[in-house]
């Protein structure tokens, strides 16, 4: 928690305010420092570094033959560097009060009048404790940065390993990330650097065979410095790892040709062709299957074991980016990622792997049949080249199940599920379809309600739904369900605000029988009286 002290600001008067550098002083070896990060640590009054309880600071290590004998010395030092602390605001209060601490320390120097040059391994801005000096100081004194050699840099130099060629796409990734999310990320980029190793590193192993970018990894330890050393990431001891590591995943470790002059893989739908390296065959699924499957609204808990057997077994899943990133990495395993609005050229895209003999599944949200995927598909595959290929859909649950369980039962009796997208279909008849729905007094669910480019469906479909519903009639606005966001809303026709309805909410409008509990619980009478 934070202590709640201001930071000192620049004294009135005559006396000239002293400048902050924050000075990148490499990843370890001294001949890699920049000449102004020398000259800057040369003549500064006041030399500040980070450093951990009862150890060196390595950035002090680094520049101690530059620092002037008169220099005033401040170390920084960490309260705790893991999670275990009995500061009342846990790990993450330790840490913000004593940036605040260290802020204030600095402070009195600048408003004194001294130059401080605070010494950051690598670059200040890079995974630095500068930054947190910057947020707290810079907004009072003059400041500068000075950029210097990133460990990575060093490390791909170490091991003499071509990082990114070409259009590559370079990840810096953390290996403190979930391990299935890190195996995701590693599998959509071509060149990665992995940080943060120590105790992380046998999940962060796992998570590179399961995306298939083992072979060519390199570990690369204390980078630059006298006791560096680099060795194939699977001949690593875990139990030597320092935190003083990472892993460079080179980007030719994702291609056949490492020439630089190899094609771009495919990652987006449109392209009619076959990555260079398809997956290895399996037996379990049948040839000439393109499976078409619903993800469920968002926990692991809704999808079901059909769709988790189905995408065990694939060789490729291609979908709408968001949906695609919900896929657990697997080796084997190719991703082909693309945006909205794209169903049926993201269909022929999968049709055509199909033809070329691979196993495919395209994934939807909730249920595919449910203004998802399964439609597109089906339209692309009246193509006669696609003659043959046996599109098969497994369910999911639904966003309107997912929503009326959470508020009870709304549709627990008949009920109608309409888009108010206007896309591909017109607005007169997305509305005279709402007129109907009203009119024969069914529960209503809404999808698409809303987006930034539709922003007034809602509130028109709305006055349809009052020319039949009383203002009291119950609706339920169930945003991101089943995500950690998740958010849902009992209210009334009249009372509904429209302005707080997006894309990610889904509404369900009750029939004149529909009813809330004293605990707000709505639910639909199975009874319907004449």
């Amino acid at each position: 928690m934070s202590s709640g002290q201001p930071v000192a600001s620049p004294v009135s008067g005559f006396q000239r305010p002293g400048r902050l550098y924050g000075v990148g002083v490499g990843p370890g070896d001294p001949e890699l420092l920049t000449l102004k990060a020398a000259r800057l640590i040369g003549a500064a009054d006041v030399v500040a570094f980070h450093a951990g309880r009862g150890k060196e600071s390595n950035a002090r290590r680094i520049a101690a033959d530059l620092i002037p004998s008169g220099a005033i010395e401040e170390r920084l030092e960490y309260p705790v560097t893991t999670g275990v602390t009995d500061h009342p605001g846990g790990y993450a209060g330790a840490i913000a009060d004593f940036y605040e601490r260290s802020a204030q320390r600095l402070a009195e120097h600048l408003a004194a009048g001294r130059d401080v040059v605070l010494l950051s391994e690598g670059d200040p801005l890079f995974y630095g404790s500068f930054m947190y000096m910057h947020d707290r100081l810079a907004q009072h004194f003059e400041t500068e940065i000075v950029p210097g050699i990133p460990a990575f840099a060093a490390a791909t130099a170490t091991a003499a390993t071509p990082l990114v060629r070409q259009t590559d796409v370079l990840t810096v990734l953390p290996g403190t990330l979930p391990e299935p999310e890190l195996a995701r990320r590693l599998a959509d980029t071509d060149g990665a650097i992995i940080m943060k190793l120590g105790r992380n590193f046998p999940a962060v192993r796992r998570a590179l065979e399961a995306a298939g970018r083992l072979d060519g990894a390199v570990y690369v330890e204390r980078a630059s410095m006298t006791t560096e050393q680099f060795h194939a990431v699977g001949d690593v001891d875990p139990a030597t790892v320092p935190y003083f590591s990472l892993i460079v995943v080179p980007g030719d470790s994702r291609h056949s040709d490492p020439t630089g002059r190899r094609s771009v893989p495919l990652v987006s739908a449109g392209a009619h062709e076959v990555s260079a390296d398809p997956a290895p065959v399996m037996e379990a699924l049948p040839d000439g299957v393109l499976h078409v499957v619903g993800l469920g609204p968002g926990p692991d808990g809704w999808l079901t074991p059909e769709v988790s057997q189905v995408l065990a077994e694939v060789d490729h899943v291609v979908g709408y980016a968001p949906y695609v990133n919900r896929v657990p990495q697997r080796a084997g395993l190719t991703r082909h990622s693309s945006g909205n609005t794209v169903e049926v050229d993201r269909a022929r895209f999968a049709l055509d792997l199909v033809v070329a003999g691979e196993r495919v599944a395209v994934v939807s949200g909730g249920d595919a049949g449910v203004f998802g995927m399964a439609a597109a598909v089906f339209e692309a595959a009246e193509d006669p080249a696609f003659a043959g290929i046996d599109v098969r859909v497994a369910p999911g649950v639904s966003a309107v199940q997912a929503v009326a369980a959470r508020a009870g039962a709304p549709i627990g009796a008949d009920f109608a599920v309409v888009s108010l997208s206007d896309r591909l279909k017109p607005w007169e008849v997305v509305e005279r379809r709402l007129d109907a729905i009203a009119a024969a007094d069914l529960v209503l669910a809404v999808y698409n309600p809303a987006s930034r480019s539709r922003t007034h469906q809602v509130a028109d479909a709305r006055d349809v739904l009052l020319r039949h519903r009383c203002p009291e009639t119950p609706v339920v606005v169930g945003r991101d369900v089943g995500r950690a966001e998740e958010s849902l809303t009992v209210t009334t026709l009249g009372d509904l605000d429209c302005g707080a309805v997006d894309m990610k909410c889904l509404l369900i409008v009750g029939a004149s029988g529909t009813r809330v509990t004293d605990s707000g619980r709505v639910w639909s009478p199975r009874f319907v009286r004449a």
